[in-house]
């Protein structure tokens, strides 16, 4: 089955566009997810929306939109009047600008969306803006708008297509200030940063996302199977509290060489997806 898209439109750089579509690059339907039930019937519940005053419960057809201007006071918007607000990031997608990358604070990152032109006759002029963006090494920002909010886009050359990841704005992006004033500014003997850059160094790798597992899904996984065969899950032994440190150096000391085991291989992300579909179809899910 051929994705769906999220958004068709226009991508356009100057004079220079073409038709595309946007997909999610990022996906969590394979996560173990639960339904509200009745405990008493094992009945799953129906959510119903209530009239805060009256108590009575409101039919589809009569629930809207309120804006609240005053205390118990909405002003009604109806979904075609919202409808008929049309800028041009609601069908274009317009480059506005060229920046390096690494001018972009990884704090305004948001979601990713892959992009992609719908008609051959559109491939040639995707590809002058994709390779224009290649070639310069750099990222565009754009406009569009998304889940009827305009999002700011950074688009870059990716594979045969673009990578375009929503980016945050100023104000939804925290201080980090408040969370930081309490640090006290350090001067650290060097033979401490030598032997914490030792640590470093012995667990430098690669970065590859297959070695990440997400140990509470899996242990999540083993407790629905059990449930399903009718074993009762033991509640597990308590961590032990990790001891607070005394001596930095003589900590610093004993970690080198502390982590020289092998670890096991970390399950691949297809395992780990098959294991989740396994027990949502075992659970009837």
């Amino acid at each position: 089955m051929a994705p769906r898209a999220s958004w068709k439109g226009y991508l356009k750089l100057s004079l220079v566009s073409c038709p595309i579509a946007l997909y999610p690059a990022a996906s969590s339907s394979e996560r173990v997810s639960f339904n509200r039930i009745n405990k008493k019937t094992g009945n799953r519940l129906k959510q119903q929306l209530v009239d805060a005053e009256t108590g009575e419960t409101v039919e589809k057809e009569d629930i809207g939109r309120g804006y609240e201007i005053g205390k118990g006071q909405y002003l009604q918007v109806e979904d075609d009047e919202i409808e008929k607000i049309r800028i041009e990031s609601s069908h274009t997608i317009s480059i506005d600008t060229f920046v390096a990358r690494t001018e972009i604070d990884d704090r305004y990152i948001g979601d990713p969306y892959y992009i992609a032109p719908t008609d051959k006759v559109g491939q040639e002029a995707f590809a002058v803006i994709r390779d224009a963006i290649r070639d310069k090494a750099m990222v565009a920002l754009g406009r569009v708008v998304l889940s009827r909010r305009e999002q700011v886009m950074m688009l870059e050359a990716f594979d045969k297509g673009l990578l375009a990841t929503t980016l945050r704005y100023s104000y939804e992006v925290r201080d980090q200030a408040p969370y930081f004033e309490d640090i006290s500014d350090l001067k650290l003997p060097a033979d401490m940063k030598e032997l914490a850059a030792h640590i470093v160094d012995s667990k430098t790798s690669h970065f590859d996302p297959s070695t990440f597992v997400d140990h509470y899904e899996t242990a999540l996984v083993g407790l629905l199977r059990a449930k399903q065969v009718g074993h009762v899950t033991e509640a597990p032994k308590e961590e032990p509290v990790p001891h607070r440190v005394i001596n930095l150096m003589d900590a610093l000391r004993a970690s080198i060489g502390a982590d020289t085991k092998k670890k096991p291989a970390a399950a691949s992300s297809k395992a780990r997806a098959g294991a989740a579909a396994s027990a949502k179809r075992k659970t009837g899910r």
